[in-house]
């Protein structure tokens, strides 16, 4: 079946209150998806951010963030009032998310509601389903509040290392603020099963993004540090990052501690069979973060300040890959198989028969060459895009190519009289030969780099974009739909 989607992240949702949420505008969205005709709705990672904003650097993989979490929905539960809602400060500015105002209000109406809870059938039930990782989660956040937010490599040494009287007194010493963080992740996922509830009935499935690191500075690291490339103060002996390429000269340098993939075997996986089952039970499908490393992975010595100095180490490859089939049963995967790609790591994505991705941008280059990039390459079993959260909008990429660039993309995809770039890039994909095509919903708004989500290894002026209220017009999707019906995308529903 040949399908469509747009690539919009919760956080960019039009909301009274500073941020995009799981209320009444993601509803909406979702409206508007299915009246332009699409079957997807992919987004960004729904863990809580960490350093930087950035939702691949989460102080848990398993937890969500408690600023996608609705307010009006609290205060029809009569846990908050509209007015204390409407008082607080969220930043000025509505085509941005302004995250310290944001974090600041909302953590405060969200201890007022959970002062009003009493606790129900549905929140003891969730804290006993999730209790394997829910537990250590919201100890680790109540005791990282504790040492005002440092990360857990600077506390006390009983506590930093779980010794276990240390882990029973701080349960105990914290239990109000433990409670407190189970509270927030009962809110959140009631609400987005609701959201993803409504999306299904519509026609329409979500893509979640699951990235292959954790953050250093993370309940996952914290609680399982016999699964990460440690030594035994708990500090990483390599890192994550990619090496040196046509866009940085010093490659990119992440940070995330590495994986212990031998022990990771021993135990089957199991971990990583947890952390997929999660996300199979949150999205319909899951999009693999930088699949190659499941392949080969570039480690960095810590301590390094750029990545240029890391090596190619070996991944689980297939092996992995069948253990987690074997633990949680079939699941509908999307591979980001973008980088420098081996042999090897395309052998991997034929074997695992996950679409991968490709993405128009890069099919276009100073020296005319032809590239797998380009939509007459593309096969069946891929997903292609304009671009992604980590590129330039498709204007803001035109508008700073070279010439040669730009001439070579007119010529390619040969615009009709008054057809904007934008449209004859989309009609391009849409006749492709991928299954599936998705759309940052920036390229569908025709907007430049001011509203482009991530600049890869920089800090500040990353993730906070936002679309503002309205934009998505009517006619807007009805332009889509006709897209879809010319092409056989179409969302049958």
């Amino acid at each position: 079946m040949r399908s469509s989607g747009i690539l919009l992240h919760i956080t960019s949702l039009p909301s009274p209150y500073g941020i995009g949420t799981f209320g009444a505008d993601a509803e909406a969205f979702v409206d508007w998806l299915a009246a332009a005709g699409q079957s997807y709705w992919q987004i960004l990672p729904l863990s809580p951010t960490g350093y930087g904003e950035s939702p691949y650097q989460s102080f848990s993989t398993f937890a969500g963030n408690p600023l996608l979490i609705d307010l009006d929905d609290l205060v029809a539960n009569g846990l908050i009032t509209k007015a204390a809602c409407d008082e607080a400060d969220y930043g000025a500015d509505p085509s941005f998310v302004d995250f310290e105002k944001v974090y600041r209000s909302k953590m405060r109406l969200l201890g007022e509601a959970h002062r009003s809870f009493t606790e129900d059938a549905g929140y003891l039930s969730f804290v006993h389903d999730e209790a394997e990782w829910l537990d250590d989660y919201a100890l680790f956040m109540a005791v990282k509040e504790q040492y005002n937010l440092q990360s857990w490599q600077t506390w006390d040494k009983d506590i930093r290392f779980r010794k276990a009287d240390a882990v029973k007194a701080a349960r105990e010493e914290l239990a109000g603020r433990v409670s407190f963080w189970k509270f927030v992740q009962y809110t959140f996922i009631r609400q987005w099963r609701k959201l993803k509830r409504y999306a299904n009935k519509n026609g329409i499935k979500i893509i979640g993004d699951l990235p292959i690191y954790v953050a250093l500075d993370s309940a996952d690291v914290w609680s399982n540090t016999d699964l990460f490339l440690l030594d035994t103060d708990c500090v990483p002996t390599k890192v994550a990052g990619v090496p040196p390429d046509f866009f940085s000269k010093t490659g990119q340098l992440w940070g995330n501690p590495l994986y212990n993939w031998e022990r990771m075997k021993k135990e089957n996986y199991l971990w990583w069979s947890r952390r997929v089952k999660k996300c199979a039970e949150l999205y319909d499908t899951i999009r693999i973060d930088h699949f190659r490393a499941f392949d080969t992975y570039w480690a960095v010595p810590s301590g390094e300040k750029t990545a240029v100095n890391g090596k190619w180490e070996i991944g689980p490859r297939m092996d992995f890959f069948g253990a987690i089939s074997a633990a949680v049963g079939e699941v509908d995967i999307i591979a980001e198989d973008l980088g420098e790609v081996f042999e090897s790591v395309t052998e991997l994505l034929a074997a695992s028969g996950f679409p991968g991705m490709k993405i128009l941008q890069f099919g276009f280059n100073p020296e005319h060459a032809d590239s797998d990039h380009l939509p007459h390459h593309y096969p069946h079993n891929s997903v292609a895009y304009t671009g992604t959260h980590d590129n330039s909008t498709l204007k803001g990429w035109y508008g700073s190519a070279k010439p040669t660039v730009r001439r070579m993309f007119k010529n390619y995809l040969r615009p009709a009289w008054l057809e904007s770039i934008n449209h004859a890039a989309f009609r391009a994909l849409y006749q492709s030969g991928a299954k599936l095509v998705v759309l940052p919903m920036q390229d569908v708004l025709g907007l430049g780099d001011r509203a482009r989500m991530n600049v890869p290894s920089t800090l500040g002026g990353n993730w906070i974009w936002r679309m503002k209220k309205g934009k998505n017009t009517a006619g807007m999707a009805e332009k889509m739909r006709r897209l879809v019906k010319t092409y056989f995308r179409g969302n049958k529903k």
